[in-house]
């Protein structure tokens, strides 16, 4: 029996860090799609204010087995 795999593409934002960001895509995702395998970040970046950091932005390529 052959295994099927399927990838979304999510950009998880948070406030605080780019892990944050990253583990809130996820755990979104978990909530609509279930049998997530696995994950690879693809894409980082961030807003700037004021010459701050204001925002962290990772996009997530996330895995799922096929039923």
């Amino acid at each position: 029996m052959s295994k099927a795999y399927k990838k979304i593409e999510i950009v998880g934002v948070s406030e605080k860090s780019l892990s944050d960001a990253i583990d809130g895509a996820i755990e979104k995702a978990s909530k609509t799609v279930h049998g997530l395998s696995w994950f690879e970040v693809s894409e980082l970046r961030g807003s700037i204010e004021d010459g701050k950091v204001a925002e962290y932005q990772a996009t997530v390529l996330i895995g799922f087995k096929l039923d």
